[in-house]
């Protein structure tokens, strides 16, 4: 497939709560564009990766996805960049990160489960940034909820308008097929044999064939209709630019797991996904078709494979054409920096590129050089908007076992640090006790195993009694005033900006209440202003 500048780009993730299906989704888009040609070749590619990874063996031993990865295939002369997310939440900020890179996110429903908790926060994430939200219902060929009341629960829990575009055909056992409400087809699909592994077939047909009610069943036919009959009465059409607006989602049914709608979903995204979004910055909006070059870092990874032992950036491009080894201002640094090496990756598989376009991701080589939120131009600088950081649940003192070892801490720390696995927070004058953050309690684990196997450092680990992290701003936020009074610790980010750790619920609304002209953050941008 051409990928050259006229080719268009899709750039989406997909956020779900663990268990949705979101790996299985993942692997059938990539079998429907002709990516991978049986199911399960991701998979492999995880456990490949698993045995040249020294760290990754955590994910190994506990089952679980907790890095990021981004993933290319082409669908219908469109090239699709997915930004593949941890499944686990205690890793949900790398997934807040990376959905800063997305134009739109696919919110993946367990169609038994409905709305969970974590497909909750990572909406409340996408809405922040007005992110389009399609809705895919997965698990239809499992005995699930009645998709009028997935759909009711999906606008009272969420607040955002659903919008059917298909509609399902039975369930569980009984799921033949869905209703194409913008072509008025029903699509019949037949199940292989192989479980999924390739591609089904799918036959169209019009919805007064006389063969369907012998096909899905003269009763499922007969209340099918009656659903279609209903769902045309409310006479709600799928509003294109609505979605992208935010002001809707536009709504599909299917199951991952046989290939059931996986085309049908893929055909309409493919023409509802939005292309390349402006994006903020400190000029105002920076276009894709804008001449210069420009980019931000969304995320840092360190020894992604032992044998390499390197740190990649990942970065998205916004505007212009990269071309591999083009000099660019690296506008934090203020200085002219060389991208070389340039690499797009397949389930962690590195593959050389020579050229890339507003939408694709790109990794980096990367000496040290960057952090998340970097902004990377050609002509004028500017900065994008900041990528953020959010507000930390658990904390901990660390510091090393053995003293000597003591450089090779605070160069590990500071890498993993740049990297978002975990915020550093210190007192000034006590900067050898820091005090860390993170999102998720499993990160601590992953802290320590890293220090270990990737620099040689073994810690001690002591848990503090905070719950939450507030950034403060105001005439009266100085770290004096909060010291002493019995809510926490006032501590520094490594950007010097004063933050207030609250040992609960009830020490956070006191202090609010005490400092009416403080406002407390719960998030804080990453410092990227440029230098002078």
């Amino acid at each position: 497939m051409s990928t050259d500048a006229h080719t268009p780009r899709r750039t989406f993730a997909i956020i779900s709560h663990p268990d949705a299906g979101k790996t299985t989704l993942t692997e059938k888009l990539l079998l429907y564009g002709g990516a991978i040609h049986l199911a399960g070749s991701v998979r492999a590619a995880r456990a490949r990766r698993h045995a040249t990874s020294d760290w990754m063996e955590l994910e190994k031993q506990r089952g679980i996805s907790i890095t990021s990865s981004v993933l290319q295939f082409p669908y219908a002369g469109t090239r699709f960049n997915l930004l593949d997310t941890p499944g686990h939440q205690d890793f949900s900020e790398d997934t807040y990160r990376t959905l800063t890179a997305a134009d739109c996110a696919v919110m993946l429903i367990d169609a038994a489960k409905g709305v969970e908790a974590q497909t909750r926060k990572l909406f409340q994430v996408c809405r922040l940034r007005n992110t389009p939200i399609a809705t895919f219902i997965n698990k239809l060929d499992r005995p699930g909820r009645d998709p009028f009341e997935l759909m009711t629960e999906i606008e009272q829990l969420l607040s955002i308008h659903c919008v059917p575009v298909n509609w399902p055909i039975g369930s569980g056992t009984g799921f033949r097929g869905v209703y194409d409400r913008l072509s008025h087809k029903v699509l019949v699909f037949t199940r292989a044999g192989d479980h999924g592994q390739s591609v089904v077939n799918m036959e169209e047909l019009s919805v007064d064939d006389p063969r369907l009610p012998e096909i899905v069943g003269e009763t499922q036919w007969q209340m099918t209709r009656d659903e279609i009959e209903l769902l045309d009465t409310a006479g709600e059409d799928v509003d294109v630019q609505a979605f992208r607006e935010g002001k809707i989602t536009p709504v599909f049914f299917g199951s991952a797991m046989t290939n059931f709608g996986i085309e049908p979903f893929l055909a309409r995204f493919k023409d509802f996904a939005p292309p390349p979004a402006p994006r903020a910055s400190s000029r105002g909006l920076v276009q894709a078709s804008d001449r210069d070059f420009s980019a931000f870092i969304f995320k840092v990874q360190a020894n992604m494979d032992k044998a390499h032992r390197d740190r990649v950036a990942f970065m998205r491009v916004c505007s212009g054409a990269f071309q591999s080894g083009m000099w660019v201002k690296h506008v934090r640094l203020g200085k002219e920096v060389r991208l070389s090496r340039p690499q797009q990756f397949f389930a962690q598989e590195r593959t050389l590129v020579d050229e890339a376009y507003p939408g694709d991701v790109l990794g980096v080589f990367d000496p040290g050089m960057f952090r998340i939120g970097d902004t990377i131009v050609t002509g004028e600088s500017f900065t994008f908007d900041a990528v953020p950081r959010f507000s930390p649940e658990h904390f901990a003192r660390l510091r090393a076992k053995d003293p000597s070892r003591r450089k090779q801490f605070v160069q590990g720390l500071s890498q993993l640090v740049e990297e978002g696995t975990a915020q550093i927070f210190t007192v000034p004058g006590q900067e050898q006790q820091p005090v860390l953050g993170v999102v998720g309690q499993l990160q601590f684990e992953v802290l320590e195993h890293r220090l270990k196997s990737e620099y040689g450092v073994e810690v001690y680990l002591e848990l503090l009694p905070y719950s939450h992290a507030r950034w403060v701003e105001g005439e009266e936020a100085t770290a004096d005033a909060f010291e002493g009074r019995g809510y926490g610790a006032a501590l520094y980010d490594q950007d010097g900006k004063l933050v207030v750790l609250f040992k609960s619920d009830w020490s956070l609304g006191i202090a609010e209440r005490d400092f009416p002209k403080v406002t407390f953050h719960t998030t804080a941008p990453i410092l990227i202003a440029p230098s002078k």
